[in-house]
């Protein structure tokens, strides 16, 4: 089967098969997490100031920054749709080479980063404690059962990243103005939103399909070595 064909329908069928799972819900602002990360750290990155950072219970989120007018401004609005498909994509990678618990310390120091000095909204502050507590918990008294826990964060996050661009396309078409970093970068480019929605599903995709690859490649590692 084509390599393509065969991300899309995984794709689609982690995103069927996930709404499924009991409070799955809860979990889905990981990838906002990420994404909002992105944009802190982009800000950080060139010398501008984070003031706070909102999570919401509908997932979605925003980072409120000071930053110069101009090229910074576009780095930073570029940075969140990208990183988080990096972050799912270095959670597979991770666990291609058994290294789970060092993908859940690294999404638990992100956590703790952004709990202690951004976010100060109720819901993104009872949020980002009972994740980083659940992971504690995996680490330390259910490691048994963290490989699934793992797994479901990674599948998750990989999913939400594809779908979030997804999302992000249509409000390009439909409400372009509305369209979030697609219709920041439309004011401060002279690319339409749709393009910068589209090149974002398009990165989002290729993250999808290196991620896959590490999965499949470490269960065929596993099998191979059951068989022995």
């Amino acid at each position: 089967m084509n390599k393509w064909l065969k991300t899309l329908l995984f794709l689609a069928g982690s995103a069927l098969l996930t709404r499924f799972i009991p409070f799955s819900s809860f979990f889905r602002n990981l990838d906002t997490m990420f994404h909002e990360f992105g944009h802190a750290l982009m800000t950080l990155l060139l010398s501008g100031n984070v003031l706070r950072i909102e999570l919401y219970s509908d997932h979605s989120g925003v980072t409120y920054s000071a930053i110069a007018a101009g090229g910074r401004a576009i780095l930073v609005s570029l940075a969140g749709y990208p990183l988080a498909s990096l972050f799912a994509l270095l959670l597979f990678y991770l666990y291609s080479r058994d290294k789970r618990q060092w993908g859940l310390i690294l999404a638990s120091l992100v956590a703790l980063v952004m709990l202690v000095l951004y976010v100060r909204g109720s819901f993104g502050m009872i949020w980002l404690s009972g994740f980083i507590l659940l992971n504690a918990a995996m680490l330390f008294l259910w490691p048994k059962v963290s490989k699934y826990y793992y797994l479901f964060l990674a599948f998750l996050t990989l999913e939400e990243s594809v779908m979030g661009t997804l999302f992000l396309m249509s409000a390009s078409v439909v409400t372009p103005s509305r369209a979030g970093d697609a219709a920041n970068l439309a004011r401060l480019t002279i690319l339409p939103a749709f393009i910068w929605a589209l090149l974002f599903f398009l990165f989002a995709l290729l993250c999808a399909k290196w991620a896959l690859g590490f999965f499949f490649r470490q269960e065929q590692a596993g099998r191979g070595s059951r068989r022995i």
